[in-house]
């Protein structure tokens, strides 16, 4: 049986899909490392299932009590594994391509609520003012501890243009309601622009099938536009909560000629892979600043990662979100899949990212420039409420890469700094 492969997260948990054995064959070899005759165990499992068929207090099919075992079987690992019934599995291939329907919010599981790990730009979820680090604790009034993450997703998903009220837990504020309204999340992942017509500014919001390409059309689009006369690039990974595996190495790739861009390493050794750059860069070899922050996760930490470790880019903002676990997708031939975590992946320096995040290079907190009234000798800057919110790494959606955010000014200004100390002429 073929593994699909991809890292992602789209209304669902951030996760890393990646090539797999038959899962027939997974199964034989884990039963024989196992010294337990699992027989006995499954006589237990057996017992109850018919003992809660034939005495619970409601009829409930076969089907439905074999998925709640097997998904409490999963959840019981980590938070990122877990069972995805048939329509979940199909709704996860159709994110993954970068258009489906919800809120457009970005999510995992911790300590039985539901994490948001980041919104997507222009969608429901920005618009309302989610942030990456809100606990979701209610959907539509019902308490999410208890459910698992599938099933809370499920719940927020629904007809284009239908109301859903979640209750948001937020570090330092009572609990609030927001309400959103359902629509169609069409994901553009590559947007750009250039600033003072010479530092091209890229911003990828998720890792889908089609971001390598738009990457290299951007590129090409600031070229033309700035008529060959580039200064630096600026790469925006800020809530960007991950996305396909290979396309997070390709745009890696893209900035680093040579080299590893990434490894894997599960419970056995010899099932390792390495992930290598072998094409040019398509800068040819322009200064560059990443934007990271609390949001940023999985994928945008390979990349973050990679670029740090071959000191290709300088690293801007807070730190990323800490994802570093690969969960493979495994079909199940006529029920769906189940999502389970088989290894860690370590930046080319040979460090894991699980739980720790990648530390910036220069530290600058999400804040707002504030521009005075009337021309003063003061310049602008950063607005203290928006200083209060740094400390997770949040970002007002609205002011990403406009001339009022401050991490993005900040990264301007260095790429410009590096081009003056370049072009500086020695007598």
């Amino acid at each position: 049986m073929k593994r699909l492969g991809l890292i992602a997260a789209a209304a669902g948990a951030v996760f890393l899909l990646m090539p797999i054995h038959d899962a027939g064959a997974a199964a034989s070899a884990a039963s024989a490392a196992n010294t337990q005759d699992p027989y006995k165990d499954l006589k237990v499992f057996g017992d109850v299932l018919q003992l809660v068929r034939s005495d619970y207090v409601d009829k409930v099919s076969a089907e439905k009590l074999v998925e709640g075992a097997i998904n409490g079987m999963l959840t019981a690992l980590d938070p990122h594994s877990n069972y995805l019934n048939a329509k979940s599995f199909d709704d996860m291939k159709v994110e993954t391509r970068g258009e489906f329907g919800g809120l457009g919010i970005e999510v995992s599981m911790e300590n039985g609520l539901v994490k948001v790990v980041s919104p997507i730009d222009d969608t429901p979820a920005a618009r309302a003012g989610i942030k990456p680090g809100d606990m979701i604790v209610k959907i539509d009034g019902a308490p999410v501890q208890g459910m698992t993450l599938p099933q809370a997703v499920e719940k927020m998903r629904g007809p284009v243009n239908s109301d859903i009220l979640l209750t948001i837990s937020r570090k330092g504020e009572k609990p609030f309601d927001v309400k959103l309204t359902r629509a169609v999340i069409k994901i553009k992942s590559v947007r750009s622009h250039l600033i003072d017509n010479d530092i091209g500014y890229i911003r990828i919001t998720s890792f889908t099938e089609q971001t390598d390409v738009g990457l290299h059309n951007a590129m090409q689009t600031l070229k033309d536009e700035s008529h060959n006369k580039l200064a630096g690039i600026v790469l925006d990974l800020r809530n960007n909560p991950g996305g396909l595996l290979d396309q997070a190495v390709a745009v890696a790739s893209a900035f680093i000629s040579q080299g590893e861009i990434v490894s894997t390493r599960g419970r056995n050794p010899d099932d390792g892979q390495r992930y290598d750059s072998h094409t040019a860069d398509v800068t040819a070899g322009l200064p560059m600043a990443v934007l990271i922050n609390g949001g940023s996760a999985s994928a945008s930490e390979i990349v973050a990662g990679a670029l740090k470790d071959h000191h290709r880019a300088v690293l801007i903002g807070t730190r990323s979100f800490g994802k570093g676990s690969v969960q493979t997708i495994i079909p199940l031939p006529g029920h769906g899949a189940m999502r389970l975590t088989t290894a860690r992946y370590y930046t080319p320096s040979g460090r894991s990212i699980q739980a720790l995040g990648i530390e910036p290079d220069i530290q600058v907190t999400a804040a707002k420039i504030e521009h005075p009234a009337k021309k003063s000798a003061t310049a602008a800057v950063p607005s203290a409420d928006a200083e209060k919110s740094s400390d997770e790494g949040t970002i007002d959606a609205s002011i990403i890469g406009t001339k009022d955010d401050y991490q993005l000014t900040r990264a301007v200004d260095m790429l410009r700094g590096i081009a003056m100390f370049n072009g500086r002429v020695v007598n």
